[in-house]
């Protein structure tokens, strides 16, 4: 039989969805205080051109950016920082409409995990009405698609961050 044991800390992070005229250095500090934790590691903002699944409500012209966060976590909080990045949006929309999309999820040596709010056949219920997803899996030639891998989670904004953020939970301590 296999011991129990507690899962390695992981690297968490935020992709984050909002229209071009909004100031990101407001939702920086939001989640920086929300999550009592500080962003090491930004991606470059870059057009939202993958889909247009967004455009009505959030409206043409979308951004899209990934940050990380220094202090590593156990993977077990994925769903209640869902839960707190969905209360995020829904405290900063206008006329019921969002005006950005927090998407959480983590970084391990070995994939990159989301949080969503729908079930699917790849997607695993954690809690609190929260499914976790592998979007990607990390081989030795870098970053793999698989069958349900956002588009944008492989363009190469994307893919230099999330090297980067594993590279940063790599490191020796």
């Amino acid at each position: 039989m296999g011991q129990i044991n507690n899962p390695n800390l992981s690297k968490f992070f935020c992709g984050l969805l909002f229209p071009s005229t909004y100031d990101t250095d407001e939702i920086y500090k939001l989640l920086e205080s929300k999550f009592k934790n500080d962003i090491d590691i930004k991606s470059g903002i870059i057009d939202f051109n993958f889909t247009t699944y967004y455009n009505p409500e959030m409206g043409d012209n979308l951004k899209r950016q990934w940050i990380s966060f220094k202090t590593l976590l156990n993977p077990d909080k994925l769903a209640d920082i869902k839960v707190m990045t969905n209360d995020i949006e829904d405290s900063l929309a206008k006329d019921n409409k969002r005006i950005i999309n927090i998407d959480p999820g983590y970084i391990t040596p070995a994939n990159i995990i989301l949080a969503s709010t729908k079930d699917f056949s790849h997607r695993i219920y954690l809690a609190k009405g929260i499914y976790a997803e592998v979007t990607t899996i990390y081989k030795k030639e870098g970053f793999v698609k698989l069958p349900w891998t956002y588009p944008d989670y492989l363009c190469p904004a994307a893919v230099d961050f999330m090297i980067k953020a594993r590279q940063c939970l790599l490191k020796p301590k």
